[in-house]
C-alpha cells in the first residue's frame, strides 16, 4: 500500500546498528512510504543503547523503532503492521 508523503503525520524513530541487515530492511520500508525518521545508532554508544532498551520495554535487538512514540518492535514487526494494512494508519497518525 501507498501513503501520500503529505499524509505522513507521525514521527517515527528507528534504533539501529550498521551492520545490522534487519535495520537495513527496516528503514528500505519506510523510505519506500517516504517515511522522514530519526535515526539513533547504538553501535558504541552504552547510554543510548540503555536508552533504547528502556523505551522498548526491554528490546535488547535492532531495530527497535517508535511511531509516535509508541514502540512496535522491529523489523519483523513493521513488516507485519505493512502487511496488516495498519501501518499508514499509523503513519498518518490516525491510530
Amino acid at each position: 500500500m501507498t501513503i501520500a508523503p503529505e499524509d505522513i503525520n507521525a514521527e517515527v524513530e528507528i534504533y539501529t546498528t550498521m551492520f545490522c541487515g534487519f535495520c537495513w530492511r527496516a528503514k528500505d520500508l519506510l523510505q519506500s512510504k517516504g517515511v522522514k525518521f530519526a535515526e539513533h545508532d547504538v553501535s558504541a554508544d552504552a547510554n543510548l543503547r540503555a536508552t533504547m532498551k528502556e523505551r522498548s520495554n526491554g528490546g535488547r535487538t535492532v531495530p527497535q523503532i517508535f511511531i509516535n512514540g509508541n514502540p512496535i518492535g522491529g523489523c519483523d514487526e513493521l513488516y507485519q503492521l505493512e502487511h496488516e494494512g495498519r501501518l499508514n494508519t499509523m503513519l498518518a497518525g490516525t491510530e
